[in-house]
């Protein structure tokens, strides 16, 4: 799959001047990874939010109502859907969905913002991901943009990763917490990012396949890239 930032940027994003970053991981083994990819800048703050959109929700939230920050980053492990993000690459998203907030009707899944009663999918700064996707891509590791979907159950089977690419065609990859994290920055008025490095393609459950050491080295190489391209 091709690159499909834009490398362009006549307006690049820029952090506040003198704010920090606050990281978000769903456990512990991730957020060490990001950590020793992030090295000794204190600019970042990397916290546990906990697994599943809900918990990301709230511990995000809990942080960002005594801090200022001028970026919140979801950073994690996820599964890639196939001939999209492979095993051991990387996915910046341009957009967070969450993909099964909505209702079963009798004709199929309707998103929350068809019922009207709010909203499923948070955009990302289009020139943020364009910044950070090429500078990982200059740093020569394999990476992609596009959505990333956020679940409270994660898929499973060939059925309901169909479903999945069904609901967002798009989609790169899927996690469980992006959704939230962003909800909590977006109701703060802060900039989010989400970053997920692919342990596993998302389809039949087969723990035997999953790479998450391999997974968590590129992620702690995606890391170490943060400090400059976020400056």
């Amino acid at each position: 799959m091709s690159l499909n930032f834009n490398e362009d940027m006549t307006k690049p994003w820029r952090p506040e001047s003198e704010t920090c970053i606050l990281v978000m991981t769903a456990v512990e083994v991730e957020r060490e990874a990001v950590m020793r990819g992030l090295g000794s800048d204190k600019r970042f703050d990397v916290m546990v939010a906990g697994v599943g959109p809900i918990a990301a929700a709230v511990h995000t939230s809990k942080v960002l109502a005594s801090n200022k920050y001028g970026l919140v980053l979801s950073a994690g492990i996820g599964g890639g859907f196939p001939g999209r993000a492979e095993v051991g690459s990387l996915v910046v998203a341009n957009e967070i969905v969450a993909a099964d907030l909505g209702v079963e009707t009798l004709e199929g899944f309707s998103r929350l913002d068809e019922l009207g009663f709010g909203f499923t999918s948070i955009c990302v700064d289009d020139s943020l991901m364009s910044k950070v996707a090429l500078a990982l891509h200059e740093a020569k590791l394999p990476v992609i943009t596009g959505p990333i979907i956020t679940v409270s159950t994660a898929t499973g089977t060939a059925a309901s990763a169909a479903e999945m690419s069904r609901r967002v065609p798009e989609a790169a990859a899927e996690a469980m917490e992006g959704y939230g994290v962003a909800l909590a920055a977006s109701s703060y008025g802060v900039p989010v990012l989400e970053i997920r490095a692919i342990s596993n393609l998302v389809g039949p459950r087969d723990r035997n396949a999953w790479r998450i050491k391999e997974a968590l080295e590129v992620l702690e190489q995606a890391s170490s890239v943060l400090p400059e391209v976020l400056s």
